[in-house]
């Protein structure tokens, strides 16, 4: 059994968690999360300790599934949140009710919808925060907005995540 499985995962108070066969929900204060437990790993809750183990001699999802688990504990307890810095002339965000307008460089502006469970924040023009309690969805939507203008290697202008060093190329010589 791998070394991830092994560690047992402690509930906090105020977190409830409800193991049926082939799924676990966990609900908390940030929210609820739902996932699917494959038929190769058994999870058991007992005083408020949820373990992994694998039921065949395949352990391959036992891991995956304890860190899955344990970020959804930690989602709707405390949370998770990805920074993103706007770096170019012009370049700025706004907020347009829960939809983020971005002004990119291009000839219009760009909308982005909050998807389910993630809040959009523009605390300053250059500056987003993307928050949310399921660790994937705020991942995603980071990315997705970074897609819109990621950074170019000569100048360094785009979107970019908070503290990301962006390797700049030496312009072409005469």
């Amino acid at each position: 059994m791998s070394r991830v499985a092994k560690r047992p995962i402690t509930v906090p108070k105020g977190v409830d968690c409800v193991v049926d066969v082939g799924s676990i929900s966990v609900k908390g204060p940030k929210g609820s999360l739902q996932a699917v437990v494959p038929s190769s790993v058994s999870v058991k809750l007992e005083n408020g300790v949820i373990t992994l183990a694998p039921t065949g001699e395949s352990s391959a999802m036992a891991g995956t599934m304890r860190a899955l688990i344990a970020n959804m504990v930690e989602g709707v307890t405390v949370g998770y949140q990805r920074k993103l810095e706007l770096v170019g002339v012009g370049y700025r965000a706004t907020m347009a009710g829960k939809d983020l307008n971005l002004t990119l460089g291009f000839s219009h502006p760009v909308l982005f919808k909050a998807p389910a469970g993630v809040t959009l924040e523009a605390p300053t023009q250059t500056e987003v925060l993307i928050k949310g309690a399921d660790k994937q969805q705020v991942g995603q939507a980071a990315a997705k907005i970074r897609a819109f203008r990621s950074p170019e290697p000569y100048k360094g202008k785009g979107v970019r995540y908070a503290g990301e060093k962006i390797t700049l190329k030496e312009a072409k010589k005469a």
